[in-house]
């Protein structure tokens, strides 16, 4: 009976001491497996930005684009780097968020970044980027060679986003000294005579804003409708849209887009900054809004 019981105890020894080992090993594991996500490279992470610039070589002969397509600006975010290589992070070109994985290569000397979009939309496509000093420099390739746009390249500056209720548009424009639709242009068709012969022409209207533009900063300033009521409906799209810019919104409209890619302190980020808006921005964009509805545009400027 004695026998049993000190076997028993004997086996209670053992098994606990193999359960001790067997945490200290999962331990071991766990402790390896933080070793192996350790972060590399930290001075790369942050938005990098800059003109996303179509490949001239590559377009059709006679092929025209419009501004806003041919060199959008890009926000490529890098968000995480393993001593390992693995690389993580996202771009965003036209408003349109897309995810990125991948690897770096290279040494002290030269680092090199090969970086994937998830392949689900037939515009996604591959990146292929160097560092030289402070600067991204690289090329993005679609994976579908059938797209319209096969390749772009860039020059990418860091630039981390922070939010300024201060930051103001300026003019973009030196000929005409303001912001001009050149997306939504209206068409007239036109008749001019040549001695004996007549020949029909079609002339292009475009709608500009007015200065208010520059100065109506509704991120700070309570609007009132007479702050409003002669504004052009140009003026009141652009105000409203100004406060969403600051919050780092990706615009994925052309007509709005044009306005705010060429702007320097403007980082697309988001698809959604509602939680961020302050109560005096949401009480002027819904004053903005309801304006915009009633209000109408002036297409006095001439195409060019």
């Amino acid at each position: 009976m004695k026998g049993n019981i000190y076997l028993l105890l004997l086996l209670s020894v053992l098994i606990g001491c193999k359960d001790g080992a067997n945490k200290k090993a999962i331990k071991s594991i766990t402790l390896d497996s933080v070793v192996l996500e350790r972060e590399a490279h930290q001075e790369l992470y942050g938005n990098w930005v800059g003109d996303f610039v179509i490949d001239e070589n590559l377009l059709e002969e006679g092929e025209e684009l419009p501004n806003t397509d041919y060199n959008p600006k890009i926000n490529l975010t890098i968000k995480k780097i393993t001593d390992k290589g693995s690389v993580f992070g996202q771009n965003v070109v036209k408003g349109n968020l897309r995810s990125l994985t991948g690897k770096l290569e290279g040494d002290a000397h030269v680092i090199q970044l090969l970086l994937d979009e998830p392949g689900d939309k037939k515009s996604d496509g591959r990146f292929e980027i160097k560092l030289r000093n402070d600067t991204l420099i690289g090329s993005w390739v679609a994976y579908d060679q059938s797209v319209k746009i096969k390749r772009r390249h860039f020059k990418l500056l860091k630039k981390q986003f922070a939010y300024n209720p201060n930051l103001m548009l300026n003019s973009q424009d030196e000929e005409y000294g303001t912001l001009v639709d050149w997306i939504n242009a209206k068409k007239k068709e036109a008749t001019d005579q040549d001695g004996d012969s007549t020949y029909t022409y079609v002339m292009e209207y475009y709608r500009s804003a007015s200065p208010a533009v520059f100065s109506i900063n509704a991120s700070k300033q309570k609007l009132v409708e007479k702050d409003l009521k002669n504004l052009k409906k140009l003026d009141l799209e652009i105000i409203r849209n100004t406060i969403f810019a600051r919050h780092g919104y990706a615009f994925t409209k052309p007509a709005i887009r044009q306005f705010f890619d060429p702007v320097d302190w403007y980082v697309p980020v988001s698809k959604d900054v509602s939680s961020d808006l302050s109560p005096l921005e949401k009480d002027n964009i819904a004053l903005l809004t309801r304006f915009e509805k009633y209000a109408t545009d002036n297409y006095d400027t001439f195409g060019r």
